[in-house]
């Protein structure tokens, strides 16, 4: 067999059961963020310092009671949550997650690789594009969860998933099809690579990351994701002041723990995804000039593939502190609320930030227009600007108005009235 092929193997037989471990304590973290900003203690009975808690959770739902409503479809029912979660860990192999390891690298001083291996489980041109078919995937596992359940509340819970969903992927593929442009590829690791280093001139202390350059396609982008993982403030589907638990009220035992998997799945991979895309990969800002003199290498040996791993998981981390301190710090929006975001804020934001990118790529390539991502950069916030002014201009507009009732306190000049 291929040594390459033994690698990539290798490589997701120790990826899947980490993340799986990943997911599980990221639930306590979660459980210990709100937690801190709620000024409480969180788990703390169960182990140290509630360390052993992901345990015990998971040892309560593999005990409860399997239950399947009686007016379920029972295949259907069953093959939700396994869809689900598929969708979501499909995206962990597309991740480029420590660089690439240089032809020659032994491992343990026995067998070392015949050409460069990319540390990632699938090194696809298509990596990108993967990524947002499994994110559509996913919206399968909702809807077959609430339609199957034979439940009211479920049902429009699995309604409201389809809708968020398809709605808040337009923008997500067209902020992705802006810093797609200007790269000029869908493989994350060569994309990677493209922000590594710095700008030019007096900006010279700014990495070349594609935060800098889009920032609203980062924008639109980071706010389509938090509603692809039906996250706060975006998780009407599982509104319980509503629905109860929207399209997984009917579910127990392990096929309930299946879906909190599957959230914090998707997570993780699309936090991934934000960190290549977005936030330069593995590459160590400023510090890179310490370490290696220059701009650090794509290509290195296992302990520069090991540190390019640490950093990448360190800016994962991060992003998904960010998701859990917006989820304890926003409250719900309204479900009308949620589709004039998508459709009347961020798709037209999304096409303005496409059209400029292309533009800026035309001028560059017919044109030699020098210093494009500085431009970019320009027209972005301009766009920023015009769209705050375009904010504090709009009327204000009451969506709720109170009917005029005799003697209400919303209406105090009619209590003086007699009939």
């Amino acid at each position: 067999m291929d040594g390459i092929l033994i690698a990539k193997i290798v490589l997701a037989l120790i990826l899947m059961p980490m993340m799986l471990g990943v997911i599980a304590y990221l639930i306590l973290l979660e459980r210990k963020v709100a937690a801190f900003i709620q000024d409480r203690l969180g788990p703390n009975r169960v182990g140290p310092q509630g360390l052993f808690q992901p345990i015990a959770d998971g040892v309560k739902f593999i005990l409860k009671e399997e239950f399947i409503p009686k007016n379920a479809d029972k295949i259907l029912f069953l093959l939700a949550p396994v869809v689900i979660l598929t969708a979501a860990l499909i995206g962990f192999a597309i991740i480029p997650w420590g660089g690439v390891l240089q032809a020659g690298s032994s491992v343990l001083g026995r067998w070392s690789f015949p050409e460069n291996f990319p540390v990632m489980v699938s090194n696809t041109s298509v990596g990108v594009l993967i990524a947002v078919a499994s994110a559509g995937l996913a919206t399968y596992g909702v809807v077959l969860g609430g339609w199957s359940s034979g439940s009211k509340f479920s049902f429009l819970g699995g309604l409201r998933a389809a809708a968020q969903m398809l709605s808040y992927e337009i923008p997500l593929a067209l902020s992705l099809m802006a810093v797609l442009l200007y790269v000029g590829t869908l493989n994350l690791e060569t994309m990677t690579e493209s922000q590594v280093g710095y700008w030019e001139g007096w900006f010279a202390f700014i990495p070349k990351w594609n935060l800098f350059i889009h920032p609203v396609a980062a924008l639109i982008f980071v706010t389509a994701i938090f509603a692809e993982a039906n996250r706060t403030p975006f998780d009407l589907a599982e509104c319980e002041s509503e629905l109860v638990g929207g399209y997984h009220t009917e579910y127990s035992s392990m096929k309930f723990a299946l879906f909190f998997l599957a959230e914090y799945a998707t997570m993780i991979t699309w936090s991934a995804i934000m960190v290549a895309m977005f936030l330069g990969g593995w590459h160590l800002p400023w510090l890179d000039k310490l370490l290696y003199h220059n701009n650090q290498p794509a290509i290195g040996n296992w302990l520069g593939a090991l540190l390019k791993f640490a950093v990448y998981w360190a800016k994962v981390i991060v992003f998904l502190f960010f998701y859990m301190w917006i989820r304890w710090t926003l409250p719900r929006f309204r479900f009308d609320q949620l589709m004039a975001l998508a459709w009347r804020g961020m798709i037209p934001l999304a096409l303005a930030t496409l059209l400029i990118t292309a533009i800026v790529v035309y001028l560059e390539h017919e044109h030699a227009l020098a210093n494009g991502p500085f431009w970019i950069l320009a027209a972005n916030l301009i766009l920023i600007a015009c769209s705050l002014l375009i904010i504090a201009i709009r009327p204000h507009r009451v969506p709720n108005k109170r009917i005029a009732v005799l003697n209400s306190r919303y209406n105090p000049q009619l209590n003086d009235l007699t009939i």
